[in-house]
């Protein structure tokens, strides 16, 4: 998680705060939730929880509670709160920290298992900045893939660096086939990329794009050729560009794009 000034933490609370997110598998690795470490807390007694989804205001939760745990909540007048864990990126570090709920309904998620609840509860406080920050930048990058799907960042060995690529090269597949080539361009929405081959018949066609990150993780972007342009004084090479598949993107990629984008965006330009 980047460094964020109070302003910033305070803009996406006003933008964002009513707007879940649901923590599907993607959401917990890039967020970098620690799902064995969430707990449900009531009167000092715990709970391990699994976050269905969470805004700045609420939550909803599936645990395990028997009759005593419901005894215990009700005890406490609904008051509760919710652990939350990370994983500090690209450190050892953990983040921990509280928020205070009131929990608003049950409901039964299993009739296999009667104990076995969806709970949903509001926030009675303003949460803690380090979730603020987390949610506020999950839902700034959902939001800039579509306001800023065409804004293009043109690759370099230095932009490719600082974007998080290990190098301006890559691998595609076209219908199964594979080939090396060199990213000219990326955005979130699609990429051009310079390969071998006879442009007019590369057009059109399934393909997979594969990125090395900086941390050597492959990143596999699926989509479709949608037209070339001849690479001048090359006639065996086509400059093909790609529409990557909006559902089929990762999260990883999209957060990588729009870290530069946004940075480029604060310093006044963009490539």
């Amino acid at each position: 998680m980047s460094i964020l000034t109070s302003q910033q933490i305070n803009r996406y609370y006003d933008l964002y705060k009513d707007i879940e997110v649901t923590f599907t598998k993607e959401v917990i690795e890039t967020t970098h939730l620690l799902r064995k470490r969430v707990y449900l807390k009531c009167l000092g007694t715990q709970w391990p929880c699994i976050i269905y989804s969470t805004s700045m205001t609420g939550a909803k939760i599936i645990t395990n509670l028997d009759t005593s745990a419901f005894e215990l909540i009700r005890k406490a007048n609904n008051l509760v709160s919710l652990r939350f864990a990370f994983q500090v990126e690209d450190k050892k570090d953990t983040l921990l920290f509280f928020v205070s709920a009131k929990v608003t309904g049950f409901n039964q998620y299993n009739k296999e298992n009667p104990t076995l609840n969806f709970v949903n509860m509001a926030y009675t406080k303003r949460p803690a900045d380090d979730l603020i920050a987390i949610l506020g930048q999950m839902l700034e990058i959902n939001i800039n893939s579509k306001k800023r799907t065409e804004e293009r960042i043109t690759i370099t060995d230095d932009t490719a660096r600082l974007v998080g690529l290990k190098s301006k090269n890559g691998r595609i597949s076209i219908e199964s086939i594979p080939r090396n080539c060199i990213l000219r361009d990326i955005s979130f929405s699609g990429a051009k990329v310079i390969i071998q081959g006879i442009g007019k018949f590369l057009v059109q066609k399934e393909c997979v794009l594969a990125l090395l990150s900086s941390d050597s993780e492959p990143l596999l972007l699926k989509g479709k050729t949608v037209r070339y342009e001849e690479v001048e004084g090359r006639k065996d090479l086509a400059a093909v560009a790609i529409h990557f598949y909006e559902d089929k993107l990762p999260m990883r990629y999209k957060k990588m794009i729009n870290n530069f984008i946004t940075v480029k965006h604060n310093q006044g330009s963009v490539s």
